[in-house]
């Protein structure tokens, strides 16, 4: 159940997540990449690649829907990037195009917040809620996975905007 709790974040408002929801499990699959923050920038590529193979996973559920998924390595220095479809039930290796991979995100509770801009002031976005946000919360970030974006049906790749929150896992 999602409960709204503040509007969308300007730059003239402090950064709230626009509802909480609790967050069915759910299996994704897609293409994977290991970062550093120095090389982030290569994540547009990933998904160029990925999108080649997104009609040939199977069980895949949600129409125009996907997932950048983010996970950090125990370090905390890099991350790892999954550009991913939700599928029904998780296929078998042998099935998903070359290189894809699935990853399980458990049920749990995320405060959500908008994007407003284009995917070229995402970081900025993500920095508010990481270093403004969340240590100003009261929660505890839950770290499976870190966060992911959710690209809705009206995201225009194309243009780098539309329907985009980020959906942050968090203990309340």
């Amino acid at each position: 159940m999602s409960i709204p709790v503040a509007a969308p974040p300007t730059k003239t408002t402090a950064f709230a997540p626009v509802r909480y929801e609790d967050g069915p499990a759910r299996t994704l699959a897609g293409l994977s990449q290991h970062c550093t923050f120095d090389t982030r920038t290569e994540i547009p590529t990933l998904w160029g690649r990925f999108v080649a193979d997104m009609d040939r996973i199977p069980n895949a559920v949600g129409g125009r829907v996907s997932y950048g998924l983010v996970t950090n390595t125990p370090d905390g220095q890099a991350f790892d990037y999954m550009a991913a479809v939700a599928v029904s039930d998780a296929p078998a290796a042998a099935d998903l195009p070359a290189g894809l991979t699935t990853y399980h995100v458990p049920p749990q509770r995320y405060a959500i917040f908008p994007h407003e801009g284009t995917l070229a002031t995402l970081c900025e976005t993500i920095d508010g809620i990481f270093n403004r946000w969340l240590p100003a919360s009261g929660h505890a970030l839950m770290n499976t996975p870190t966060y992911f974006e959710h690209y809705g049906e009206n995201f225009d790749p194309v243009a780098g905007q539309g329907d985009l929150e980020i959906w942050v896992p968090v203990q309340v």
